[in-house]
């Protein structure tokens, strides 16, 4: 044997050293914002070469770029995917709120949210991440607007309900939620989202979407 270590082992060890530059990469977005990340600073953290985080995700922009990505496949497997194996309409809407509000009890929260923090970081500067970021949160709120508009074609929502209005109001949930749970430190805020959330939609349910199920 010339102990050269197997084709598959490298990859697997590589694979694996991504995911720690991934995960130690969000946690410093989420607290500090997108701007912290840094080549160096992640190697640093995790006892790695600069040129070993390099070669296995590029500069640092290209960092920051698949720190926002990762972050959206994260929120697209915890929320969207288990809410589309509801019924179209508003158990699907209910779905996506809950698994919303229970992500954030979980992860945001703890850590922060790399979209309300990007948002007021990168407001006025222009450039490829700003773009990313509301590329990520247009595509939310467009995923949010079909649901509501299903919710309405169902019977489930008045027929007169603005998805426009409704989706810019569930949105800002999120944001007020964060704020309430991280600066204001209140421990009730996400039990407070679940129910702003039911009085507004409850405000727009039909009587047929009351009546239970047979």
């Amino acid at each position: 044997m010339d102990g050269s270590i197997p084709v598959e082992a490298k990859t697997q060890r590589s694979g694996l050293t991504l995911a720690a530059i991934l995960d130690t990469a969000l946690e410093m977005a989420a607290s500090d914002g997108l701007e912290s990340l840094t080549i160096g600073e992640v190697a640093k953290r995790l006892g790695l070469s600069k040129s070993g985080v390099f070669s296995r995700i590029g500069s640092r922009e290209a960092l920051q770029k698949a720190v926002i990505e990762e972050y959206d496949r994260r929120f697209l497997q915890d929320v969207f995917v288990p809410a589309m194996r509801e019924p179209r309409g508003l158990p699907r809407l209910n779905a996506i709120m809950r698994l919303w509000l229970q992500r954030a009890r979980d992860v945001e929260i703890r850590t922060g949210c790399i979209y309300c923090a990007g948002a007021f970081e990168f407001d006025d500067r222009e450039g490829p991440l700003r773009d990313l970021l509301l590329d990520g949160t247009m595509r939310w709120r467009a995923a949010l607007k079909r649901t509501v508009i299903q919710a309405i074609d169902e019977g489930h929502l008045k027929p007169d309900t603005d998805a426009e209005q409704l989706v810019y109001e569930l949105d800002g949930l999120f944001v007020a939620l964060m704020r309430e749970a991280r600066f204001l430190r209140d421990p009730k805020a996400a039990d407070r989202a679940w129910l702003a959330y039911q009085r507004l939609v409850g405000s727009l349910v039909t009587e047929r979407a009351r009546q239970p199920q047979r």
